[in-house]
């Protein structure tokens, strides 16, 4: 047997592997092979086709995937064209408006943690090799890849280490153009940008979905459809024990604290109220027909959730949170009816991944939603994010 042979062997007992789940992790090898070995490989075997995600299209022509990016909170908001083509492709034209860039991406830097969760759940976080910021970071792999020098921090949006940047050199840079920014600067180094605007999707699902469109940056299309219909089916089946009123009571939730003196929430088109919704409860702004953040004062709140069972919390808390921390910190908290009866609903991001897991798993979060206002509907369930505040 030829080496050649025994080479393609042991190629497809590898693909057979990472098929097998969503968090098989590539070599060096195949994270960062060379071009000629990569332009031999088929980039397009499946199809991405978004359901749920409103924030990029796909379209394929002859040897190019069209990919076009929007902020699906807002159509008047600018708009990205990207032609994805086969590393080391030179005869495919590429239509006028459209951005180059070559797949399957062998280094990448990521602005966000909800980025970066996609890597981490397709098991790629080697192609990572920048990050924006450690807070709250737990992945062990990334860990040690920070730690090895594998991947480095660039600094914090609006203040970047373009020298860092350039270091790297990465195929390309994941942002979040509608947030602080800062990317003006980064323009300069002459590397691709490129939106990912799953915090912008407005439904659980269609957050998600956005690991299609990382895994079509990878060529994994096959493992990224794969674990999104995992992630969507479970999603859906839970959905349903709440749909057509099957749930005797919806009880009340809302959600945020105060931060100098302000109210922050979400509107009621928000990921959060249909998470809410989902999970068999109604939103306490679940007729605001706003779909990102909302400021309000503590009056409003009140007047408007005095009443409500539950209060959702999500906090760098150093320590054990408790109902007395929290009533240290505005002794008005107490007023609630979600304090007085213990129905405060609590994340602590010190001890928790939440944002580096959520984005990539909504049904583990409407599980432990479900969980609290449903017990009877998901009675062996364990917490993961979410859980009672006790004491």
């Amino acid at each position: 047997m030829t080496v050649m042979n025994l080479k393609r062997i042991a190629e497809a007992v590898l693909l057979l592997a990472v098929m097998a789940g969503c968090t098989s992790r590539p070599t060096n090898e195949q994270a960062n092979g060379s071009d000629a070995d990569v332009a031999t490989e088929a980039v397009f075997t499946e199809k991405i086709v978004p359901e749920y995600a409103e924030g990029f299209e796909i379209r394929y022509e002859g040897k190019a995937a069209l990919v076009d990016i929007h902020d699906p909170q807002s159509e008047s908001a600018g708009e990205y064209h990207y032609a994805l083509v086969r590393r080391g492709d030179q005869s495919t034209s590429i239509p006028e408006g459209y951005e180059k860039l070559e797949i399957p991406v062998r280094s990448v830097i990521c602005m966000t943690s909800l980025q970066l969760s996609n890597f981490i759940k397709l098991g790629e976080t080697e192609r990572v090799t920048g990050i924006t910021s450690t807070r709250h970071l737990f992945n062990e792999t990334m860990n040690q890849q920070l730690k090895s020098g594998k991947t480095v921090k660039i600094g914090i949006e609006g203040n970047f280490n373009n020298e860092a940047v350039m270091s790297m050199n990465p195929d390309l840079i994941l942002i979040s153009p509608f947030k602080r920014g800062g990317y003006e600067a980064l323009k300069d180094v002459g590397i691709p940008l490129v939106p990912h605007l799953g915090y912008k999707e407005m439904t659980p699902l269609g957050q998600a979905e956005w690991i299609k469109f990382v895994g079509l940056l990878c060529g994994m299309e096959k493992e990224a459809n794969a674990c999104f219909q995992t992630i969507e089916q479970r999603y859906n089946e839970l959905k349903a024990l709440t749909a057509d009123g099957k749930v005797k009571r919806r009880p009340v939730v809302f959600s945020g604290e105060l931060r100098g003196g302000n109210w922050y929430a979400v509107g009621g088109k928000s990921f959060l109220a249909q998470l809410f919704k989902d999970a068999g409860a109604d939103y306490f702004l679940k007729d605001d027909e706003r779909s990102g953040g909302v400021t309000l004062d503590f009056e409003t709140v009140y007047n408007q959730a005095d009443n409500a069972d539950y209060w959702r919390i999500v906090n760098s808390y150093p320590g054990e949170f408790s109902y007395e921390a929290l009533k240290e910190q505005d002794a008005r908290y107490a007023d609630f009816k979600a304090f007085r009866e213990h129905g405060i609903i609590y994340c602590n991001m010190k001890t928790t991944p939440f944002y580096e897991e959520m984005p990539t798993a909504p049904e583990v979060i409407l599980a432990d939603l479900l969980h609290i206002f449903h017990p009877e509907l998901l009675p062996d369930h364990k917490p993961v994010f979410y859980k009672l505040l006790k004491e």
